[in-house]
């Protein structure tokens, strides 16, 4: 897969299956939409996800919003599936274009456009001018195929990021993953703590979550890691661990039930597939240990 993060870098000169959207999650219902771009993908026809990057928006209005997945992360969903991730940013030229502009100078002259699959409330263009039924009047113009995907369900609900977010500010690990069509998950890479967990017999790797991710409840959860490719059921604390620090940063710190290799400065990603319990503070390190011990006992008694 290609990764092209400016519009003029695309060079491409076949025509293109096109999806857009934020993508925020890559959810079931975006996953559909990728789908149908890759259905009609051919040796003349590339797929092509468009995704807009909501950063410079929120940066322009001095707002710090979270999103379900990093820019990191959508492509390593996307890689192998798809011909071209267009990563674009929203700046202030992309949010100010016409949506009749957009459709000409973007869609048709530079990608080619022959399909172009998108969801049924998608919007483009300055304030929004855009959406499908502006499409489909131009497809006849232009001579693209436009296919208006309808939402996916969930117990009657559409999936949306909205909706996701709202399960993962509630800790309601198993139903994002429903939503998701994979677990929600957190990277970093393996940093030095106080080895405290090591001391206790029960080591732990720590990481800083990216600070753009919206982060479930501080508390602990039952994991499965992915380690040099490889996956390891685990117990995770996701917290400021209050018993031992102070200092108010927001660590993920997990430990690894069969797995005894140092991991310093490597990345590992950490799925959170369960919560527990919430974070709380203890009166002494043996009451820790004690409950730790009680979690991860309950943990592998689980079937996850």
């Amino acid at each position: 897969m290609q990764y092209v993060r400016e519009l003029e870098c695309y060079q491409e000169q076949r025509k293109a299956a096109v999806t857009l959207g934020k993508f925020d999650g890559l959810h079931r219902g975006h996953q559909k939409l990728v789908s149908r771009v890759k259905e009609h993908a051919s040796k003349e026809v590339v797929s092509v996800v468009f995704a807009f990057d909501m950063a410079p928006l929120y940066e322009r209005l001095g707002k710090q919003k979270k999103s379900l997945m990093t820019g990191k992360e959508r492509y390593e969903h996307l890689d192998g599936q798809t011909d071209y991730l267009i990563d674009c940013p929203f700046t202030e030229e992309i949010s100010g274009m016409e949506a009749e502009t957009f459709i000409k100078e973007v869609l048709v002259d530079q990608f080619h456009a022959a399909y172009i699959a998108v969801g049924t409330d998608f919007h483009f263009g300055h304030e929004k001018r855009g959406d499908i039924h502006m499409l489909k009047q131009y497809a006849g113009i232009y001579g693209y195929e436009l296919e208006v995907v309808d939402k996916e369900l969930y117990q009657g609900r559409e999936i949306s990021s909205t909706y996701i977010k709202e399960e993962v500010r509630a800790g309601h690990m198993e139903v994002t993953r429903e939503l998701l069509g994979y677990p929600y998950a957190m990277s970093g890479v393996v940093e030095h703590g106080r080895k405290l967990g090591r001391k206790l017999g029960i080591p732990t790797m720590n990481i800083t979550p990216d600070i753009g991710k919206l982060a479930p409840p501080n508390g602990v959860y039952a994991c499965r890691v992915r380690i040099d490719g490889n996956y390891y059921q685990g117990i995770g604390n996701l917290g400021n661990k209050p018993t031992v620090d102070a200092d108010g940063k927001l660590i993920l710190e997990v430990n690894v039930f069969s797995f005894d290799r140092e991991t310093y400065g490597q990345a590992i990603q950490v799925e959170l597939l369960s919560f527990v319990r919430p974070e709380r503070k203890f009166a002494s390190v043996e009451e820790l240990k004690s409950q730790m011990e009680a979690d991860i006992a309950a943990i592998k008694r689980r079937e996850l």
